[in-house]
């Protein structure tokens, strides 16, 4: 492959062009990026006025599980570039197009086994080769039974095709087990009756790796991972991040802040634990050290590597450009012992945990994707500073045109931005928006973010 050499006029024959499949909050970013490049954008999405139309050139309405319409959408555009920016796609309808000489981002394959876990828990363990917790299958509910006893409680149940916790439940006895797997069922993207459970790791933190899959100075596709970003999920969402992971300080060799893993009283504030907490980190209230923050680094860095390699490997090399967002547990270790690092899941795509990566990083991942996706060179990503993110989140559903009190406040906090995304509609816990802050350490930045957020948050008007 060749780095591109030039980008058209939008709006114009010969534009370049990318069709967004979701347009949500990060693809409102990706469309930032690609309109700062002179690059044309066209999104599609299931519902009316989502935050990327909104800076975008086209926007079309259609459920992405439709693969006619997906199809007909793609042959009437003919975009240089499709970028799912969600997981409720009609896959094979991307595999059809992408025969057809579309390119699809990642590419097609990625796509498909990365929405399906079965698919993915199989290519990261048994073909990459990386830790992950144990794990078992099961089609009916009388085999779902016996995989839970077998790996015992609690354990995890998931659906096999879904996304942000959805078909997700935390069994903790053979009574919950039918429920798990009649909801597993019924909040499945897809029609699948199979259902992965997996052994609960009580882990101390978990991590996003963000992973760049670009061309590199010979014009071939390398892939790299970049700075580790910590956070925090509720219920299965996303909630808080930072970066870096661990504010080594050079002077000392420790962390500049004290570790506020799970169970912390940071996270306790950020995110109080609805059903109580499962455990809590050992290391919480320590500071980590400059060598056990390295070996970490390290194995994280090796395990997104090969999931990511192994996701793009075809006969002819490595095929496939853009972002993905590696999700991986980390067990620090006590004293003398080596850390642990377990891969959960991959997104083909900006992660929703490296929105923080607006404030840290001089290319956010976001700009990378867009960069990477046009064949355009990415010599260096830097880390800048600390900071975080915070989500801000809707407590009454189905109010149209909220308005957001609080923004003066939360913006006399020294470092803090905003990003509010602009969601005709809510509905409880739909995330609305995220503070995001910088600060000379995380845990400061976390702080800051967290401040922001919920004064925000306390002030929307739902009319």
């Amino acid at each position: 492959m060749r780095f591109r050499e030039e980008i058209g006029t939008p709006l114009f024959e010969g534009a370049t062009k990318i069709l967004l499949l979701g347009a949500g909050e990060l693809g409102k970013e990706i469309a930032i990026e690609a309109q700062r490049l002179g690059v044309e954008v066209v999104t599609v999405d299931r519902y009316d006025m989502p935050p990327a139309s909104h800076v975008a050139h086209r926007h079309y309405t259609v459920s992405m599980l439709d693969g006619k319409a997906l199809k007909a959408i793609v042959r009437r555009e003919r975009p240089d570039a499709i970028v799912p920016e969600i997981e409720a796609i009609n896959t094979d309808a991307l595999l059809e197009l992408e025969e057809e000489g579309f390119f699809v981002v990642p590419n097609a394959r990625a796509v498909k086994i990365t929405m399906d876990r079965i698919l993915l828990r199989r290519l990261a363990a048994e073909e990459a080769g990386v830790s992950t917790s144990k794990y078992m299958f099961a089609e009916s509910l009388e085999e779902l039974e016996e995989c839970c006893e077998k790996l015992g409680y609690p354990c995890l149940v998931k659906a096999q095709m879904s996304s942000g916790g959805l078909g997700s439940t935390v069994v903790t006895d053979r009574g919950m087990v039918r429920t798990a797997y009649e909801r597993a069922l019924k909040e499945a993207r897809g029609f699948s009756r199979q259902v992965i459970v997996e052994q609960l790791i009580n882990f101390d933190v978990e991590v996003t790796v963000l992973t760049l899959a670009h061309l590199d100075s010979n014009g071939k596709v390398t892939v790299t991972p970049l700075e580790p970003v910590g956070h925090v999920r509720s219920t299965g969402h996303y909630h808080v991040s930072w970066q870096p992971l661990f504010d080594i300080d050079p002077s000392t060799g420790l962390s500049k802040s004290l570790f506020e893993g799970y169970g912390g009283p940071m996270h306790l504030m950020e995110d109080p634990p609805v059903n109580g907490l499962r455990w809590k980190s050992e290391w919480n209230g320590r500071r980590i050290d400059a060598e056990r923050a390295k070996i970490v680094k390290e194995m994280l860095s090796e395990t997104a590597k090969k999931v990511v390699t192994k996701l793009l490997e075809t006969k002819e090399g490595l095929r496939g450009l853009g972002i993905f967002g590696c999700e991986i547990f980390v067990k620090l270790g006590d004293e003398g012992e080596k850390p642990q690092v377990f891969f959960n899941e991959v997104s083909p795509r900006p992660h929703d945990t490296g929105m923080v990566t607006l404030v840290t990083q001089d290319q956010s991942e976001m700009a990378l994707h867009v960069r990477a996706i046009l064949g355009l060179p990415i010599p260096e990503v830097r880390v800048l500073t600390c900071g975080a993110s915070h989500v801000i989140l809707a407590k009454v559903g189905g109010a149209w045109a909220p308005r957001y009190g609080g923004v003066s406040e939360a913006l006399k906090i020294p470092g803090v931005q905003l990003r509010l995304f602009g969601k005709p509609v809510t509905y409880v816990d739909r995330r609305m928006g995220i503070a995001l802050a910088i600060a000379d350490s995380v845990n400061e930045a976390r702080s800051k973010a967290m401040r922001a957020a919920h004064t925000v948050e306390g002030a929307i008007k739902y009319g």
